[in-house]
């Protein structure tokens, strides 16, 4: 009887998910054709997810909302080269982590310039649509402020590699292959950072939320120095 219902919520999983892929296609094919207006639909479910993403690489609230900026900008204006045999999500994502990766490059090398070097001007495009501030972006699976700090804390303790691949894959619940072709490693790769990841997490957050274990007001043990 279990496997009959489990069975029955898969194809109903799975017909929703091609009935919202062909709405978003719809979508896309009325914003390629003139009603630039509806660019914000088509990027509102995804913006936690892109910030989320581009957020796990650059660490800082200010370059990833101008990252976000650059990654929507780039995709309304490439949307016409979007191949609809995959999925928007995914690409929207993809061109996140570029732009993110770039940023880091552009600071590295900017650390050996002047500072005093102007930076280049816009080309004068304007965008469909101004954003909101996505720094206080919500999170309903997060709600308690102590646990929020606590995975925040966890996941930017891990390096850059493990990060990445947690972000994507946990957090974000692409399947491996899509997080090995987003980030340019074999399927293996991730696997193997995945691993890696999800048990430094496990330590970090273990016992407790700030490390320790507590009875009543007292403290027991401290295992991290956060």
């Amino acid at each position: 009887m279990q496997k009959k219902v489990t069975m029955q919520l898969t194809t109903v999983s799975s017909e929703l998910e091609t009935r919202l892929l062909k709405e978003e296609i719809a979508l896309i094919d009325r914003i390629c054709t003139g009603e630039k207006h509806l660019f914000y639909d088509l990027i509102s479910p995804y913006e936690r997810s892109v910030y989320l993403v581009a957020y796990s690489i650059l660490q800082n609230h200010a370059d990833t909302a101008e990252v976000i900026q650059q990654a929507f900008l780039k995709a309304f204006c490439d949307l016409t080269n979007f191949r609809k045999e995959s999925k928007f999500r995914t690409w929207l994502i993809q061109i996140a982590i570029n732009e993110a990766k770039l940023k880091l490059r552009k600071e590295r090398k900017a650390s050996y310039e002047s500072i005093d070097e102007q930076e280049q001007a816009n080309d004068g495009k304007v965008f469909p649509k101004d954003f909101a501030d996505w720094r206080e972006i919500p999170s309903e699976s997060l709600e308690r402020t102590e646990l929020r700090q606590a995975l925040q804390k966890a996941i930017a303790s891990l390096e850059p590699i493990y990060r990445e691949v947690f972000v994507l894959r946990d957090v974000e619940e692409l399947s491996i292959s899509e997080t090995a072709r987003m980030l340019g490693i074999s399927e293996a790769s991730v696997k193997t950072r995945l691993l890696r990841a999800r048990l430094q997490m496990r330590d970090a957050l273990a016992p407790g939320f700030d490390g320790a274990w507590r009875t009543g007001g007292n403290v027991w043990k401290k295992t991290r120095p956060w």
